[in-house]
């Protein structure tokens, strides 16, 4: 029997999600979830276009759907993934979502590589050609965009985002709420800070603290 889910986000990550999902779908004799349909509190025309072409839903603004799904017993209710590429928004969502009873479901692409040991928390999302190292382990929410690479040991925070073809060396600490940019370096047995913003294509030389934003090679704040 299928898990009905529901998507949050109708942009960018959210639909890259649904693709996750589709995926996954495709390699079993049977699919594995059932997608009830996409919330978002402010689609544009042009994404909810783009939902209709891929025939799924679009289920309204989240306080809506929460109003809706009220008199639904718990175990009834479907579980939820959160497309949403920055960590700070993901982090009120999911805040929302579990005072609502809800769990989030955890998402691998099967192109992904998945290293030994490899430990991810729930609502993690990894997106097509991925590798992930041996004894890595992602925090709740964590998102890891098409064809990053996470090296050996490295520990993730909760709602962390590495963003496309980024690479994170081995040994890395990376806490929660930080943002790794497109095409970054972070080189071995650095530790990063929480709500720090890593530019695209900086490389990260030297331990980070919290809340800056790193630019460059090597990277400054």
């Amino acid at each position: 029997m299928s898990r009905r889910i529901v998507v949050v986000g109708a942009s960018g990550f959210g639909r890259e999600t649904l693709d996750v999902l589709d995926a996954v779908n495709a390699t079993s004799p049977e699919p594995v979830f059932d997608v009830v349909g996409v919330l978002d509190d402010g689609p544009s025309l042009e994404n909810l276009a783009r939902l209709e072409r891929r025939s799924v839903g679009y289920l309204g603004p989240l306080e809506q759907w929460f109003e809706a799904i009220t008199g639904v017993d718990v175990a009834e209710r479907p579980a939820y993934a959160v497309g949403i590429g920055s960590p700070e928004v993901r982090a009120r969502l999911v805040a929302r979502f579990e005072a609502a009873g809800l769990r989030a479901a955890s998402l691998v692409h099967p192109t992904a590589v998945i290293g030994t040991n490899v430990r991810l928390g729930e609502g993690a999302v990894i997106c097509a050609g991925v590798i992930l190292s041996t004894e890595v382990v992602l925090g709740a929410h964590c998102h890891v965009n098409p064809g990053a690479v996470i090296g050996h040991d490295t520990v993730l925070g909760d709602f962390v985002s590495v963003n496309p073809s980024a690479t994170i060396s081995g040994a890395v600490q990376v806490s929660d709420r930080t943002l790794v940019g497109a095409g970054s370096v972070v080189l071995q047995g650095l530790s990063v800070g929480a709500d720090v913003t890593i530019g695209a294509a900086a490389c990260v030389t030297r331990h980070v603290p919290d809340g800056v934003v790193v630019k460059g090679v090597p990277g400054r704040w």
